[in-house]
C-alpha cells in the first residue's frame, strides 16, 4: 500500500507520484503539494500558523476561539 503524505506547509494530502520533496542540511525532509507551498515556506520564510489559508492556521484560530469562549463563561 502506498504511504499517504501530508504537505509540510498547508497540511493537504499529497497524491502518490506528485509533489516536491525538500531535504534540509540537517536531514529534515519536507514534502510540498504545490509550488505555492514551497515558495511560501522556503523562499519567503512564512509560518504556516499565520498564513490564513493553511490547515494549521484554522486549527490555531479554533483554539483561540475556544479559549475566548471559555474565558467569557
Amino acid at each position: 500500500m502506498v504511504e499517504e503524505k501530508k504537505c509540510s506547509f498547508c497540511g493537504a494530502v499529497i497524491a502518490p507520484g506528485t509533489g516536491k520533496m525538500y531535504v534540509k542540511k540537517d536531514g529534515t525532509v519536507l514534502f510540498f503539494d504545490a509550488n505555492k507551498c514551497y515558495k511560501n515556506m522556503i523562499l519567503l520564510k512564512r509560518v504556516p500558523r499565520t498564513t490564513l489559508w493553511t490547515e494549521k492556521a484554522h486549527v490555531e484560530k479554533d483554539a483561540r476561539l475556544k479559549a475566548a469562549a471559555k474565558d467569557k463563561e
